[in-house]
C-alpha cells in the first residue's frame, strides 16, 4: 500500500531495464519527466516512457517480444502471440506474429531466431512514428480541470498480404504510448485498395499472452483471478451499468491451450486476453473505403491497492478524455414555459449556477423542428447566453415504442420487440432513428443548447431488420448503431455541447454519467436520502472521475414520497437543502436539482449563493482526486479527502456527522498524494492553519468537531 509505495518503486527500477530512471518517482504524485520516445537498434524496437515499455522484433514478422511495467518491473508477457486477428471475406488471417516457441510460460530473446512467422498471414512492410493526434477534437469553452490534449507518440505498422485476394489491402496497427502515464492504446485500421469490396466479419485488435495471476490445479477461466497488473478498457461499452468493467463488452479472458506447462490440469488458467467484440464486425468496405476498430487502452497498475489503481484510472480518464474534467453547476426544470425558463436563467445567474437543463417533464420536444419551436428555443438561448447560463434540453429515445418499421426487431421472433430496455424501442439505424440523430443535431444547431441529455440509446440491442437503411441485417446491427451514436456524440463534442449520456461514451466524447443510485430511493424521507447520497458519492467515485458523475436531488416529487421526501417549499427544509448541496458540492458531484426553482426566499437564495461561492473558492480542489476516508454508515463519521499535489490547495478533506449530537473525533488523514511529505499546515473551514508533522506513513492526525447531523471541511496546504 501507500505505506511501502516509494521502497517498492526503488525495487522495482533493480528489476528493470536500462529506461528505468535511476531515481523513479511516483508518477501518480509527479509525472513530469516521463516522456514517450521510439528507439530502434537493428532488428528490434521500443517505445517507452520512463513507466511503461514496449518491444518488438521487426523480422521475419513483427512480433511483440516485451510489454513490462517499469514502476514495478513486472514482466506482463509469457509468450509471443500474433499483433491481431482478422476475419476478412469469411477467412481468418493473422497480422505479425511469430511461431514456435518451445515454452509458452516464458520467452528467452535466444527462441527468437529460430521462430518463423505465418506465411499466410500479413507480413511487415513498414513503420511510421508520428506524434499523437486527438481522437476527438474538444475545444474547451468551460471551466476545466485539464484543458490540454494528451501528449505521445504514435507508432504505426503497416502490413500487407501475399494472398492474391487481399492484393491492395493494408492493415495499420497504431500504438500511442503517451507522456506521463503507463498507458498505451492499441487500435487497427483496414485501407481497400484491392478494387472489389471486402467483407470485414471480425476484428481482435489485441491477443496477448500474459502471465497467470495465480497458480490453480483445478478451475474454469470465469472462476479464477484474471492478472492484477493491467486494466484494460475499450470505447465500445454499454449496458447502463455505469461502471467501466461492467460496461465492458470486448475484454476477453481466456484459456490458453498452447501453455502446456501451467499448473492446471485443464489448461483453462485465464492468462490469454484477446480484445474484439462479440457480436463481430460485419460490414462491406467498398473499394477506396477505410475501417477503424475500437481504441483499446492498456493501463499499467503496479498495486492490489483499490485507491491507488482507482486513481490510476482516474489519471487515464484525465488524460485521454480531457473534457470530462469539465463540470458546469446546473439545475433541472420541469417546465419549458418562456416565463419560468426565463425566471430560472435569472435565479441561475443571481446565484453562481452555470447551466439549466429542461429536464423529462418539462415537455421539451427537440425532435419538433418547425421554425415556431426553433424560434421559441433560440430566443431562450440567447437570453440565457446574454446572462452566462447554459441552456440545454433531454431528449428520450429508448423505452418507447415508434413503428413496426422502425422499432428493433427481435432476432427470435421475426417482430418488434425483444429490446434491452422496455422490450421495445427504435433500431438507431431505421429511417427514424437516422432522422432522429439530424433532427437533434439541427435543433442544437439553430437554437444554439449548450447542453444535451440523452436518455439512451442504450446500445447493444441487436436488430433482425433487413430493411433499415443504417445495417444490411442482424450481423452487422449492434457494430452499426454504435458507430453512429459514438460519431454523433463526437460531433457535438466538437461543436462545444456539453453532454449527459446514459452509457460509457466518456471515450467518444461524452461528459458525464450518472454516479449510480437507486431512482425510487429519492422517495424516501429526506434524512434517508442525505445518508444514501453520501454512500452513492463515496461507491461512484472509486473509478470515475467527482465530474464524471451526477447525482440527483428532487426539489419536487420524484416517484412518490409526499412532502417528507422533497425539499418545497425550499424555506421550510434549509437544512437539508444545505447539507444535500454541501456533501455533493463538497464531493465535487453536481446533482441535478430537479424542480421549478433554486430559491423562494432571500434567506434560501443567500444559502445557494453562499454554497456556490464556497464551491467557486474551491473548484480546483474539489474536483480533484478523491481518497476515501469513511463510508457513511449512519452510526458515525465518514468522510472524504481530495487531493491534489499540483493545485494550489494540496487537500481538502469533507467530514460529516449523521449523529444527533455533536462529536470530537481525532481523524487520520492520509496525505501521500497530496504530495506533501514531511509536514503540512491545515485549517478547519476558515480557521487560522496548525503545522502537522507527518508520520512515515504520510499520515498527520487531526481532533475535530462535527455538528450534530452537520459537516466541517479542513483544508490542507
Amino acid at each position: 500500500m501507500m505505506i511501502h509505495k516509494k521502497l517498492a518503486l526503488i525495487a522495482g527500477c533493480m528489476f528493470a531495464s536500462a529506461t528505468c530512471p535511476a531515481q523513479q518517482q511516483d508518477w501518480l504524485v509527479n509525472n513530469t519527466g516521463y516522456k514517450a520516445a521510439v528507439t530502434e537498434n537493428g532488428n528490434n524496437l521500443t517505445i517507452s516512457n520512463g513507466l511503461l515499455s514496449r518491444s518488438f522484433v521487426l523480422g521475419p514478422n513483427v512480433a511483440c517480444t516485451d510489454f513490462r511495467n517499469l514502476s514495478s518491473g513486472e514482466q506482463l508477457l509469457r509468450a509471443v502471440k500474433p499483433e491481431a486477428r482478422l476475419t476478412l471475406n469469411g477467412k481468418t488471417f493473422n497480422v505479425g506474429g511469430l511461431y514456435g516457441q518451445p515454452q509458452q510460460a516464458y520467452l528467452l530473446p535466444a527462441w527468437l531466431k529460430d521462430m518463423k512467422n505465418d506465411a499466410a498471414g500479413f507480413q511487415y512492410a513498414s513503420h511510421t512514428v508520428t506524434p499523437i493526434r486527438p481522437y476527438v477534437h474538444w475545444h474547451p469553452r468551460l471551466w476545466a480541470l485539464n484543458k490540454q490534449q494528451p501528449s505521445g507518440k504514435m507508432l504505426t505498422f503497416i502490413y500487407t498480404s501475399g494472398q492474391p485476394e487481399l492484393k491492395g489491402v493494408r492493415v495499420l496497427v497504431h500504438y500511442e504510448l503517451y507522456d506521463g502515464i503507463p498507458l498505451v492504446c492499441k487500435w487497427l485500421s483496414i485501407e481497400n485498395a484491392s478494387g472489389g469490396a471486402l467483407q470485414v466479419n471480425q476484428v481482435v485488435n489485441e491477443v496477448l499472452a500474459t502471465v497467470e495471476e495465480e497458480s490453480a490445479v483445478v478451475g474454469e477461466v470465469n472462476q479464477m483471478a484474471t492478472p492484477h497488473n493491467i486494466y484494460i478498457e475499450s470505447n465500445y461499452a454499454f449496458n447502463n451499468a455505469m461502471k467501466a468493467s461492467l460496461s465492458d463488452q470486448t475484454t476477453h479472458w481466456k484459456a490458453d491451450s498452447t501453455y502446456r506447462s501451467q499448473v492446471n490440469y485443464n489448461y483453462t488458467t485465464p492468462c490469454l486476453l484477446e480484445v474484439y467484440p462479440v457480436q463481430g464486425v460485419n460490414i462491406s468496405m467498398a473499394p477506396g473505403g477505410n475501417y477503424s476498430s475500437i481504441r483499446t487502452y492498456e493501463l499499467l497498475l503496479d498495486s492490489y491497492d483499490r485507491e491507488r489503481n482507482g486513481l490510476a484510472q482516474r489519471a487515464m480518464y484525465r488524460t485521454i478524455a480531457p473534457w470530462t474534467t469539465q463540470n458546469p453547476i446546473f439545475m433541472h426544470l420541469v417546465s419549458s414555459d418562456p416565463e419560468r425558463v426565463k425566471s430560472i436563467i435569472d435565479q441561475c445567474a443571481a446565484t453562481g449556477y452555470e447551466g439549466v437543463i429542461l429536464s423529462f417533464g418539462s415537455n421539451l420536444n427537440m425532435e419538433d423542428t418547425s421554425a415556431a419551436n426553433i424560434r421559441k428555443f433560440k430566443e431562450l438561448a440567447d437570453y440565457a447566453h446574454a446572462k452566462n447560463v447554459l441552456l440545454g434540453g433531454y431528449s428520450l429515445f429508448s423505452s418507447r415504442r415508434i413503428s413496426d418499421e422502425d422499432d428493433v426487431i427481435d432476432p427470435k421472433t421475426g417482430k418488434p420487440g425483444g429490446a434491452l430496455f422496455g422490450g421495445h424501442a427504435p433500431c438507431l439505424g431505421s429511417k427514424w432513428g437516422n432522422a432522429y440523430l439530424q433532427k437533434l443535431k439541427y435543433f442544437i444547431t439553430r437554437t444554439g443548447f449548450d447542453i444535451f441529455e440523452n436518455d439512451g440509446p442504450y446500445p447493444g440491442d441487436v436488430c433482425a431488420s433487413t430493411t433499415h437503411p443504417g445495417h444490411k441485417g442482424l450481423d452487422d446491427s449492434q457494430w452499426t448503431q454504435m458507430e453512429q451514436q459514438k460519431k454523433f456524440y463526437r460531433e457535438l463534442n466538437e461543436m462545444g455541447v456539453y453532454i449527459n449520456a446514459p452509457d460509457w461514451y466518456f471515450l467518444d466524447g461524452t461528459h458525464k454519467i450518472a454516479i449510480g443510485y437507486r431512482e425510487t430511493n429519492f422517495s424516501l424521507p429526506r434524512e434517508q436520502q442525505v445518508i444514501l447520497n453520501r454512500q452513492n458519492i463515496y461507491d461512484g467515485t472509486w473509478e470515475k472521475t467527482p465530474s464524471m458523475g451526477w447525482g440527483f436531488v428532487p426539489l419536487t416529487q420524484y416517484h412518490g414520497g409526499g412532502a417528507d421526501a422533497t425539499l418545497e417549499p425550499l424555506k421550510d427544509h434549509l437544512h437539508a437543502y444545505e447539507n444535500l448541496m454541501m456533501q455533493y458540492y463538497g464531493a465535487g458531484v453536481q446533482a441535478c436539482y430537479r424542480g421549478p426553482r433554486l430559491y423562494d426566499t432571500n434567506a434560501t437564495k443567500a444559502l445557494v449563493q453562499q454554497v456556490v461561492g464556497w464551491y467557486k473558492k474551491y473548484r480546483d480542489i474539489l474536483n480533484a482526486d478523491i481518497i476515501h476516508l469513511r463510508r457513511a454508515d449512519g452510526r458515525e463519521w465518514d468522510g472524504i479527502l481530495h487531493a491534489d499535489p499540483k493545485g494550489k490547495y494540496k487537500g481538502l478533506a469533507m467530514l460529516y456527522n449523521p449523529l444527533t449530537t455533536p462529536i470530537t473525533r481525532e481523524v487520520v488523514l492520509p496525505l501521500y498524494y497530496t504530495g506533501l511529505d514531511k509536514t503540512a499546515s491545515i485549517r478547519e473551514k476558515e480557521g487560522t492553519p496548525k503545522q502537522y508533522t507527518l508520520n512515515r506513513q504520510y499520515e498527520a492526525l487531526v481532533k475535530v468537531t462535527i455538528p450534530a447531523q452537520g459537516y466541517t471541511w479542513l483544508v490542507v496546504e
